[in-house]
């Protein structure tokens, strides 16, 4: 199992900053429940062990949210500013290619995308329940959730 950073740091390092591609927060923590959620489903083992909660403004990982907090969530990630470690994140060939297959499939999308895309989907709606899409949670989005849901749109 790996953590939420070192899955990050491979996302970040798949950024090409020289064809002005670029990643914001709130994109990464789409990206980052994604892969967790397509792990689990496929694998049926999380790829990192931390909580992912339905906050206001889709799925997110505390300590990527803590991380990050310097910044606004719509503005591009300064990859010469922070210390990113891909190194420390070594894949099995069956992880690493379920990761690059959900980066084909979400990395194109924007962050607005991919927080409305979320809003869509049952784990974070049931998880929220009654709330209003606006209001405060630190609700967790349970891992059986995700695998029943996305499970059903893998057939």
């Amino acid at each position: 199992m790996y953590t939420s950073k070192q899955i990050a740091d491979w996302i970040l390092s798949r950024i090409n900053k020289n064809s002005g591609d670029t990643i914001s927060p709130l994109k990464l923590q789409k990206l980052l429940y994604y892969c967790q959620a397509w792990h689990y489903t496929i694998f049926d083992k999380k790829l990192f062990d931390e909580r992912i909660e339905a906050w206001a403004h889709g799925p997110v990982i505390p300590s990527q949210y803590k991380r990050f907090a310097f910044m606004r969530c719509y503005d591009p990630i300064n990859l010469d500013r922070i210390n990113i470690n891909p190194a420390e994140f070594e894949p099995n060939s069956e992880t690493e290619s379920l990761l690059n297959e959900v980066m084909e499939i979400y990395l194109e999308h924007t962050a607005g995308y991919l927080e409305q895309l979320t809003h869509k989907e049952m784990p974070w709606k049931k998880t929220r329940g009654n709330l209003e899409s606006y209001e405060a949670s630190n609700k967790e989005i349970p891992l059986p959730l995700m695998k029943e849901y996305y499970s059903s749109v893998n057939k």
